[in-house]
């Protein structure tokens, strides 16, 4: 009798008769392999497990697959899975389908594109057909996230000897400075150069906003000004809106914009002000947020307190700068009420000394006023 899983026995294994496994033989358990290296063969490491690989069923010998499937096959659909995966009945159920499907976002280099992305699309559009979803798009937007280059602007490779380590920056500088720093660098979507001596840039915002939650708390200052106050809320929306967008590096320049303003008080930083600031920080580098959110005295952690909010009116400037022209060319710049007409434009900008000697001794013959944007006084 032919046994195949005598080495010396000469066999033929058919291919082109695939036969499915009995649904009553699932799950099959893959055998437990002291040595399970790919090896030469290009059937596998299970080619060698001989008593799991050869089986005989109503007198015939059958053969299974050793070539499994890959992890595609789970990674291409595991966005299901997460929005059941407690679920033993079936891979999810076709109310967590309606109530978290089809995915708002989704992340990803431009190598996912042409790998992930695209597998995934195929297999979701099998599970849409069918009718395992009712969704027939996976993902509802889609933003590519731009390649951080070595400092010799190529792409990372072992090769080039241009890759940088993030365990590297994190044991120096710590992994708030690299979250900060990875944001910091400019546009989501764009291709940037990594610059290690750029990090300090970021520490540095870091140990500002530290000392400024100190001292917001050993002064514990109550009042704030009317330009603090204007700064704050222009930040809060600013960061809001930054963050919705992805526009991270500008979120975090306006939040150091902001700290510099603080630190420029001299000591006298408002708590109410410090507290947004932690806030607001707190995405952008967590263990920096909630350390600033305890030193301010809070016991609970800063991740489940509401998001800040601003006041509309307090983001609007009740006051404009305008350029004057006279003749055309720029002789100085006035600030004014956003809503002063002509006549009072004029005469604050008769209080300037370089048009005024422009003006010396020539009529007035027309006054070209934009508001908001420019005052130009023609004279002869």
């Amino acid at each position: 009798e032919v046994d195949p899983k005598d080495d010396d026995c000469e066999h033929t294994i058919v291919y082109d008769s695939p036969m499915p496994v009995d649904e009553s033989e699932l799950p099959l358990k893959l055998p437990i392999m002291e040595d399970f290296k790919p090896g030469t063969d290009p059937s596998g490491c299970l080619a060698r497990a001989k008593d799991w690989r050869y089986f005989k069923k109503d007198g015939k010998w059958f053969a299974r697959e050793t070539n499994t499937m890959p992890q595609w096959a789970g990674s291409c659909w595991y966005y299901f899975r997460y929005t059941d995966n407690k679920n033993s009945e079936a891979a999810f159920s076709s109310k967590a389908d309606e109530d978290w499907m089809p995915v708002d976002l989704y992340i990803g280099g431009a190598e996912h594109a042409v790998l992930h992305l695209l597998y995934a699309r195929f297999w979701h559009q099998v599970l849409f057909d069918l009718g395992y979803t009712k969704h027939s798009e996976p993902f509802q937007k889609l933003v590519h996230q731009g390649m951080i280059l070595g400092t010799d602007g190529e792409k990372m490779s072992k090769s080039r000897g241009n890759v940088i380590n993030p365990d590297d920056v994190v044991d120096g500088q710590g992994a708030d400075a690299l979250r900060l720093y990875e944001m910091f660098m400019g546009p989501l979507e764009a291709v940037k150069p990594w610059q290690t001596s750029q990090v300090a840039g970021v520490v540095r915002f870091q140990t500002k906003v530290y000392n400024v939650m100190k001292n917001a708390v050993e002064n514990n200052v109550t009042e704030m000004s009317e330009e603090t106050k204007k700064i704050l809320h222009k930040t809060m929306k600013k960061v809001t809106e930054d963050t919705e967008a992805m526009s991270f590096n500008t979120a975090i320049s306006a939040m150091m914009v902001l700290t510099n303003h603080l630190q420029s008080l001299q000591g006298n930083v408002p708590r109410e002000a410090a507290e947004k600031l932690a806030l607001m920080v707190s995405p952008f580098a967590p263990h920096l947020g909630e350390e600033c959110w305890s030193m301010l005295g809070n016991d609970a952690t800063l991740a489940y307190h509401p998001w800040v909010e601003y006041d509309e009116e307090l983001c609007v400037d009740n006051t404009i700068k305008m350029g004057v022209q006279v003749n055309g060319k720029v002789r100085g710049e006035i600030e004014i009420a956003k809503d002063l007409d002509q006549a009072g434009a004029m005469a604050e900008a008769m209080k300037l000394q370089r048009v005024e000697a422009q003006l010396d001794g020539k009529e007035i013959k027309k006054i070209i006023f934009v508001p908001g944007r420019i005052l130009n006084i023609v004279a002869k």
